[in-house]
């Protein structure tokens, strides 16, 4: 019984251990994005040697191998990247894992790798030092921290503001493709959308590219529309949906109503219902719904993704079905149905009657 104990305690160190280290996991791996890690075993077609990595990494010097090697040391003890250990003893080789293969560089709609960046950025990350003086205090950690929510720091940070959009826009483009899969027939109807908060327009282009049919209307905020390409289709259109939002046939929300508090929240699905069809209109919100005590495969992500916005934000939050039927209801939408697609948010569809 004893030894029992023993080991039981012994596993509880190593927990600790392992959660007082577990920053480096994401820091390491920021490195390696940074470095372009992926994409250059990804051009190499194959496995390749931290020695080969050092030689692809574009550098005004030669780049320390022995850190490289200890960066993928560790990243392949995490199954990040494939390690290959030659039985002759000769340098490991570091191939693609299906986690990495998510952060290279135009891989169509699968790369992770700019979202990456934006939450692991020092505005993002610093942030967090601040969070048990907000459980004392009240306030955002990231106000204590810079001073403004990170939609204040992008406005003033052009640097930031690039990172953010980019991160946003790769974020769009690969859950476009599960939105189109998964909402098939729930753009057929529409001649107009509007996505709300739409960043530079990645989502909607991708939409109306597969709908042509649908006149597609891009807002946000002035910062953001000035840095946004131009699309066929889509019209962009700067302006503050607290104050009013473009008349459609539907409005789309993708990871915007997370960002705010349930206040917040209410005024901008009223201001969302003032802009629909009474009879025909609809919302389609793209966020996560929190499963309580869920075991899923983005349960673990989600419950992150709470705390990321309790820290970043002004009062967002991540929601559980009961609170987004709540929110909902209030906002001037009685009517719902969740739409589960094969990632960390889900579609919503609500009705104003």
């Amino acid at each position: 019984m004893e030894s029992v104990e023993v080991e039981a305690s012994l596993r509880g160190q190593a927990e600790i251990w392992k959660h007082m280290f577990a920053f480096i996991d994401s820091l390491a791996l920021k490195c390696a994005i940074e470095l372009r890690i992926p994409d250059i075993i990804h051009s190499h077609g194959g496995p390749i040697t931290s020695s080969q990595i050092a030689s692809s990494i574009d550098s005004p010097s030669s780049p320390e191998i022995s850190y490289i090697e200890r960066i993928m040391r560790l990243l392949g003890h995490k199954n990040i990247f494939a390690a290959q250990h030659p039985s002759d003893g000769g340098e490991p080789l570091y191939g693609l894992t299906h986690s990495s293969r998510w952060l290279v560089t135009g891989s169509d709609s699968n790369q992770l790798g700019p979202v990456f960046l934006v939450e692991n950025h020092p505005y993002m990350v610093n942030s967090w030092h601040f969070l048990s003086q907000c459980v004392k205090e009240g306030g955002s950690a990231i106000e204590k921290a810079f001073g403004g929510v990170f939609i204040d720091l992008a406005s003033k940070d052009q640097q930031f503001n690039k990172i953010f959009n980019e991160g946003m826009a790769c974020n769009a483009k690969f859950l476009t493709r599960e939105i189109l899969a998964g909402y098939k027939h729930g753009f057929d109807s529409l001649k107009s959308l509007v996505d709300v908060a739409g960043g530079i327009g990645g989502l909607i282009s991708e939409i109306v590219k597969s709908y042509p049919h649908i006149k597609g209307i891009n807002l946000d905020l002035p910062h953001v529309i000035t840095t946004a390409p131009v699309y066929d289709g889509v019209t962009h259109v700067s302006g503050d949906m607290f104050h009013t939002i473009p008349n459609a046939d539907a409005l789309l929300l993708k990871w915007v109503l997370h960002n705010w508090s349930d206040e917040a929240c209410v005024k901008i699905l009223k201001n969302c219902r003032n802009a629909i069809p009474e009879k025909t209109g609809k919302v389609i919100i793209i966020d996560v719904v929190l499963q309580p005590d869920g075991q899923g495969l983005f349960d673990d992500a989600g419950y992150a993704c709470d705390l990321v916005m309790m820290v970043n934000t002004a009062g967002g939050k991540e929601r559980t079905e009961l609170e987004w039927k709540k929110l909902l209801e209030e906002g001037g939408f009685p009517r719902y149905q969740i739409i589960k697609i094969p990632a960390l948010q889900s579609i919503i569809e609500a009705y104003p009657e």
